[in-house]
């Protein structure tokens, strides 16, 4: 879970945006400073939560990682690793989808809590090119630039000299968005120059990633430095200190770390950087935790709540915000010796607090308990049940419930039931329901219902039947059958826009490994059922030195986004090295993403 936070004292403002997970104590000394963190202690956790691409739309078969375990998005976006073995005081979900940044979440982990996090990926596209022999700068329209001196880039594995042109790929991470919580890497919390943990309050991000006209990565070259340059938005301005500490993101630790810093010229930080990731400029503060769980009247648990603190004491502005996981349980990091306002949202558009409590804190960690909202105010408590094609309970799946905001899924009960309590903004409010059967890979159609007052919601029967939810990528070559199908394996598909159209399906087995899996990229203007279109691709791991000759695509299922494509196809290969010809046939269904 994320938050955005806005904090500032005597005159300087601090921008947080913090992990609200497990509550765990920090070491401080007499003077009230972060002492160095643990980092090797560990704690079993569990985590959840829903990745989702720059339109907000799901991203499927984006790579998880949290500890030692691995596994893939399905196509909500939707991941869940349980009792996974982490960091305790800085443990990470690191995400990562060809195409984008890296998206590495870094939380607190506490023992019997889980984590729940939303998070967005950011765009990893083409900003700009520079020389890497005569050098040159990049600067985006919003202001973010790169200026690199000449002969200062290498070969980021090899280390030798790189005078090619220097593809650069940056993004700048506005810090008062209301999306920085789901975007930006870590936590805020970041290792100053003594290795005391502290909480950064942040006047702008930036992301940057270097490659060469092979795809390499690049870096910058030992004993030079790029200068980067951020806007400060014009918000903060007036407030910015006149040089700001700058910190980098380590992703083997998933904190940030300082070195250097940037002076503010106009409304622009600048400051030279020796190599590139996440750079952050931030001033640095100390902090103590909070938590609270919320229940409704029956102590049924409010999960995926939107939670909101606010300074109310004089001098100091703070604005923090987190999800409740799926227990009700929130928390996080809030300044010490302060009045604050907790307030509970429907989610990140909702402007009507559906409870407020005002509190104080001192300079020790702080627990508001269980806190119960009333039913008689803004919550639905959505009740019903899920059956198969069959007519009878559903016995492992899922109710997906969206409000055109936000998306949540709640595991069905054995008896196929569900009860299930959501904060509603205002009503009427109109929610969308699907049933899953995931024994059967059977789905049912979206179910509009229009939520008019609180309380309970008896919800028809929702039948998880009439969409097959299978995906799979079956071929032979030369008569040999290969065969990739979900969950065992992993499936997905990605269509580029005009003028290029093409749709390329991938099949890969699980662990996810470069040396087994098959793809297809076809023509995708103006598919329907029964088109045929020519294979521009297709390649297994064992036929990457064979030459294409020909192939067809028939589509043979074609359903909006988020239902699926599916077809038939042949497609002739040469090896090259033998001049055997193979003849490789076989039919794909993968969920639509775009």
């Amino acid at each position: 879970m994320r938050k955005r936070t806005v904090f500032y004292l005597l005159s300087v403002v601090l921008v947080f945006f913090l992990t609200f997970t497990g509550c765990q104590k920090n070491t401080k000394d007499d003077s009230g400073k972060t002492s160095p963190p643990d980092l090797i202690s560990k704690v079993n956790s569990s985590v959840s939560g829903f990745v989702t691409n720059e339109n907000n739309l799901p991203v499927l078969n984006a790579t998880v990682q949290i500890g030692s375990s691995t596994i893939t998005t399905d196509k909500y976006g939707f991941f869940e690793i349980r009792n996974v073995s982490v960091i305790q005081n800085a443990a990470t979900v690191r995400v990562t989808k060809t195409g984008y940044f890296k998206s590495i979440k870094t939380y607190t982990a506490a023992e019997g809590k889980s984590a729940f996090f939303r998070i967005k990926l950011i765009p990893k596209t083409n900003s700009g090119t520079v020389n890497g022999g005569s050098g040159g700068a990049v600067t985006l329209s919003n202001g973010l630039s790169i200026s690199f001196p000449a002969n200062a880039v290498i070969n980021a594995a090899t280390n030798a000299a790189y005078t090619g042109t220097v593809n650069v790929a940056a993004y700048w991470i506005n810090p008062t968005s209301n999306e920085i919580s789901s975007i930006m890497p870590g936590d805020l919390r970041g290792l100053n120059t003594d290795g005391n943990l502290q909480l950064l309050a942040t006047y702008g991000m930036a992301a940057v990633e270097l490659t060469g006209n092979g795809g390499e990565l690049l870096q910058i070259t030992s004993g030079k430095k790029a200068l980067l340059s951020l806007p400060i938005p014009s918000s903060l301005l007036s407030i910015a200190p006149a040089t700001i500490p700058l910190w980098y993101f380590d992703e083997n630790i998933g904190l940030w770390k300082q070195e250097g810093s940037a002076a503010k010229t106009g409304s622009i930080y600048a400051g030279d950087v020796s190599h590139f990731s996440f750079w952050n400029c931030d001033v640095p503060g100390n902090y103590i935790q909070f938590n609270c769980t919320l229940v409704n009247t029956t102590g049924q648990p409010i999960p995926y709540a939107y939670v909101k603190v606010t300074a109310l004491s004089p001098g100091i502005y703070f604005s923090d915000y987190g999800y409740t996981d799926s227990t009700g349980y929130v928390s996080g990091y809030v300044p010490p010796n302060a009045q604050l306002k907790l307030e509970v949202f429907d989610n990140s558009n909702c402007t009507n607090a559906v409870y407020t409590q005002i509190f104080n804190t001192t300079n020790v960690n702080i627990s508001l308990g269980t806190i119960v909202i009333s039913t008689t105010g803004r919550i639905a408590t959505l009740t019903g049940s899920v059956k198969n094609c069959s007519n009878t309970p559903v016995t492992n799946g899922y109710i997906i419930v969206t409000d055109g905001i936000s998306l949540n899924r709640y595991r069905l009960s054995n008896n196929g039931t569900y009860s299930v309590n959501k904060l509603v903004c205002s009503f009427p409010s109109t929610i969308s329901l699907i049933g899953e059967d995931v024994s059967t890979s059977q789905q049912s159609t979206p179910q509009s219902y229009i939520i008019t007052n609180p309380g309970i919601q008896n919800i028809p029967n929702i039948n998880a039947c009439g969409l097959n939810t299978q995906e799979y990528f079956n071929f032979t070559d030369n008569g040999i059958p290969f065969s990739y199908s979900t969950p065992v394996d992993t499936m997905y598909m990605f269509a580029t826009p005009p003028p290029t159209y093409t749709t390329t399906i991938y099949g890969r087995k699980l662990p996810l490994v470069a040396t087994n899996y098959v793809t297809i990229t076809f023509g995708s203007f103006n598919l329907i059922v029964g088109s045929i279109t020519n294979v521009s691709s297709f390649a297994t791991f064992s036929s990457n030195s064979y030459l294409l000759n020909s192939g067809t695509v028939t589509i043979t299922e074609y359903g909006p986004v988020g239902q699926f494509i599916a077809g038939t196809f042949t497609a002739n290969k040469t090896d090259i090295t033998t001049q055997t010809v193979h003849t490789f046939t076989g039919n794909f269904r993968v969920r639509r993403t775009n």
